[in-house]
């Protein structure tokens, strides 16, 4: 979740108002369009802080984007957190149109 607001902090700063972002987070795109909450007080701040971001955007979406299509950034991601990679998911556990969303 701070790497969407902070994703969302910068495009507002440069001037953005339509906005697509790709991830492979399934938590920050669900939680961001809205279809899962959070009781876990941390979380639930940046939750509020990514909702408050993205009300500032005319058009905005958000897609997830599954760990075996995104092998680069998930690699990097997991290192940088010392992390050992991790296998992706099967392919068609959850279809990437599910995950879709758009606000206008």
């Amino acid at each position: 979740m701070q790497a969407l607001c902070a994703a969302l902090a910068l495009s507002h700063a440069a001037g953005a108002t339509r906005l697509v972002l790709r991830g492979d987070s399934d938590f920050a795109v669900r939680h961001g369009v809205g279809s899962t909450r959070t009781v876990a007080p941390r979380l639930k701040q940046w939750v509020d802080e990514a909702l408050a971001w993205m009300a500032r955007f005319e058009v905005l979406e958000l897609c997830w984007v599954p760990r075996h299509r995104n092998g680069d950034a998930d690699r990097l991601s997991r290192a940088a957190l010392g992390l050992v990679p991790k296998p992706a998911p099967h392919p068609g556990k959850l279809p990437v149109d599910r995950k879709r969303w758009r606000r206008r």
